[in-house]
């Protein structure tokens, strides 16, 4: 029996689907943090000098607005994959990458095999 080399349509339907969800979610929530922010500026211009616990916040919010806009960079980007028909092929081993790996990070382009072994 020959290894399957390809998801269905019908699968890929299922992963962009997931995915859409996700980046909808995402893409909410890196709204929402730029607004936490913008909002922030507004305040702390009406003071000349931060406090060191304000501007801690305002550092731990701009990363994770970076880590935010990276995820949906990366969801964004297996969309893609799914239309051009690359996606869920390890870029590594060319295999399939395993649907309980992807159901659990959607855009990742590596078999667990081919994670283990970059270290």
């Amino acid at each position: 029996m020959s290894e399957k080399k390809r998801y269905s349509e019908s699968e890929l339907k299922e992963f962009e689907e997931m995915i859409l969800a996700k980046l909808e979610v995402a893409q909410k929530e890196l709204k929402s943090a730029r607004n936490s922010l913008e909002g922030d500026s507004v305040k702390q211009n009406a003071k000349v000098l931060e406090d060191g616990a304000a501007t801690l916040e305002k550092q731990r919010l701009i990363q994770l607005m970076e880590r935010q806009a990276k995820f949906v960079r990366n969801l964004e980007n297996a969309l893609l994959r799914i239309k051009n028909g690359t996606y869920g092929v390890c870029i590594d081993t060319g295999k399939l990458i395993q649907k309980e790996r992807l159901k659990a990070v959607p855009h990742t382009q590596h078999s667990i095999e081919a994670k283990q072994n970059r270290g």
